[in-house]
């Protein structure tokens, strides 16, 4: 009895208790029925804030902080910790610093770099490109990623386009080297990374950086006064044309580091990187990332599908990256045991397929993918933070305050954004496709490329809801349905994705119009089953008198395009059929497809297992269907 007397006074609660406990359980479940991410979106949004917060106040303090700053600070406080672990070999921290240094003491006394300067990377994955990378940044240097896809003219333009005073080509890249010296600038200097060069005025690096010192070059040389102010150029097919310099500022770089963490990452994460450094996705956020939370990086030369999850196990790789077309690889390995035997928690990265997504994890196990968007160049990114397949972030009422963004209205004919009778851009219903558009501001600009500025002019949209208004085109169609949950579409314009690079139909199309019996091309892309992206296809009008000559058309695939931007398919016509506003008809075409048995027209194969183009019959048809036949 004394002890129920001893708990009378609890018992006895206010009356008024039981009714908040229940207003308490109704709110939650209120909250879990009506705004079940609530929370998620909450803490993704004040870890986003903190970090520009932190960033402000640092500009604010007169304290510029950058990427390459936190790197030198990271090799002073943990020089023996590994930052780069390649081919089997621990490079740390101290180690890159170092080497990094006699990168920037042999330019400090051979190259007559000023601040501000830019030079031109063509290498491949390998340990030097971040140590030329990071050597040339310390002198206070732009540097300019070349794609080591892009072959002769595509690469003459790209040098052109962000006139470096100096090229560097890594030793594998000599033969690409070779092509374009001819004809390149005669005031850009080259040099390579080898000892000893057979080629005639060009400078060699390995023997020079042997000679010098390794101590850091005066601080003065790096340090940045804004923000805002250009350390790289990033290369982008965009939506025509021949590839743009974009230009990267420092803001870009630490937002672009701050992705693996605003991820979940950590300094105990090993991240492997089989990506191309060249991309922003490899070098923004796979080193800065690593950068950022003084992490380790593996890194591999070039991707292995046969390989991966052997490396994962090897070096106990917590964190990968990808595109679409990485897991589809992986997900196409014939199965082994063991296969989810790995310390993988993480995989971060975009364009993968629902049913790739799934297939993924099934067959990998319970490994997070962090699926984001954002272009190299643009002002706006999404975060799928909660995992929804298939979505590539999610936005809110607090996340559209601070970037701004919208989804507009688009005539696929014309290829522009619809306009009311008034002149103003209209938004699409949730559930409807639109062109994504992002407002540009002081908070959020858009720093255009380099080079030409109608580039620049073309990406942006005026007066799109009111007078004065700026947006920045991503030239891409994406999809928000009643969960604010956002998923990528298509490309507009002449551009189509595959093999994860953006491909420009209309430099494939100057490319084959080069050859002297071709009168019209018309590329576009073909979607294949089973396959991300769409693949490349051409539809040829011959001059009179002449016939297709397969054996030159593939000649000039190779010798001028990427292995990415070659047409896997051909198809002859008798006539180019125009729009209205005559520009040329694609959307039947791709519609049409490359089916032998419904295209009447003449259609041909890219096989490169004989290094041809081949006619395309039902049979090879139906091997690509199958996934006989590689593509």
């Amino acid at each position: 009895m004394r002890v129920w007397d001893s708990l009378a006074p609890f018992l006895m609660l206010p009356s008024w208790v039981p009714g908040v406990a229940a207003g308490i359980a109704s709110l939650h479940l209120i909250q879990k029925l009506l705004f079940p991410y609530f929370w998620a979106d909450l803490r993704y949004l004040l870890k986003v804030l903190m970090y520009g917060l932190k960033v402000e106040i640092y500009r604010l303090r007169g304290k510029i902080v950058t990427v390459l700053d936190k790197f030198v600070k990271l090799a002073e406080e943990q020089p023996h910790k590994p930052f780069l672990i390649y081919e089997g070999k621990v490079h740390t921290y101290r180690d890159v610093d170092r080497r990094s240094n006699r990168v920037a003491q042999v330019f400090l006394h051979h190259g007559a770099l000023k601040k501000g300067d830019t030079v031109a990377l063509l290498m491949g994955n390998e340990p030097d490109f971040i140590h030329v990378w990071f050597g040339l940044a310390k002198l206070g240097c732009v540097v300019a990623f070349l794609n080591f896809n892009v072959r002769s003219r595509s690469l003459l333009h790209c040098l052109s386009s962000c006139e470096p005073k100096i090229l560097i080509v890594g030793a594998d890249l000599l033969g690409t080297l070779e092509e374009i010296l001819p004809n390149l600038q005669k005031d850009i200097s080259v040099w390579i990374m080898t000892k000893d060069s057979t080629f005639p005025s060009v400078h060699t690096l390995l023997d020079k950086m042997e000679a010098v010192s390794e101590d850091p070059v005066p601080i003065n040389r790096r340090s940045a006064n804004n923000l805002k102010s250009s350390v790289l150029y990033i290369f982008t097919s965009g939506t025509t044309g021949l590839p743009k310099a974009a230009v990267i500022s420092h803001m870009q770089v630490l937002k672009g580091a701050a992705g693996l963490w605003a991820f979940g990452a950590t300094a105990e994460d090993i991240i492997y990187i089989t990506l191309p450094l060249y991309h922003s996705a490899a070098s923004l956020l796979g080193i800065g990332g690593c950068i950022e939370l003084g992490a380790t990086c593996v890194l591999r030369k070039k991707f292995s599908a046969s390989q991966f999850w052997n490396d994962c196990k090897k070096y106990n790789v917590t964190v990968i990256q990808y595109i679409g077309e990485l897991c589809r690889y992986l997900c196409s390995q014939p199965v082994k045991d063991g296969e989810k035997n790995h310390k993988v928690r993480l995989a971060v990265g975009n364009g993968v397929r629902n049913d790739v997504w799934r297939e993924f994890l099934d067959r990998f196990g319970a490994i997070k993918i962090c699926e984001f968007y954002g272009a190299t160049e643009g002002n706006i990114c999404f975060m799928n933070h909660t995992g929804k397949i298939g979505s590539v972030g999610r936005t809110n009422y607090f996340y559209k305050l601070f970037f701004p963004f919208d989804l507009i209205k688009y005539d696929f004919q014309k290829d522009e954004p619809i306009r009311n009778k008034h002149g103003w851009c209209e938004k699409v219903n949730k559930g409807e496709a639109g062109l994504l558009i992002s407002k540009v501001n002081a908070k959020n600009p858009f720093f255009g490329y380099a080079g030409n500025k109608r580039h620049t002019e073309k990406k942006l949209l005026s007066e799109v809801f009111k007078k004065g208004d700026l947006y920045f085109n991503t030239g891409d169609l994406m999809v928000q349905d009643h969960e604010n949950f956002l998923y990528f579409w298509d490309r507009i314009g002449d551009t189509f994705r595959w093999k994860g690079e953006n491909v420009a139909t209309t430099e494939v199309s100057d490319v084959i119009v080069m050859l002297d019996f071709i009168q019209e091309a018309n590329v576009y892309g073909v979607s294949v089953p089973d396959h991300e992206g769409k693949a490349g296809m051409a539809s040829l009008i011959l001059k009179q008198n002449k016939s297709l000559d397969l054996e030159q058309m593939y000649k000039q695939v190779v010798t001028y395009l990427p292995s990415y931007a070659r047409p896997l398919f051909l198809r002859v016509q008798e006539t180019m059929e125009m729009t209205g506003t005559f520009k040329q008809q694609k959307f039947r075409l791709v519609d049409e497809g490359f089916n032998p048995s419904t295209v009447t027209d003449p259609l041909y194969f890219l096989d490169n297992s004989k290094q041809a183009y081949v006619l395309l019959t039902k049979e090879v048809h139906e091997r690509i269907l199958s996934g006989q036949m590689k593509l």
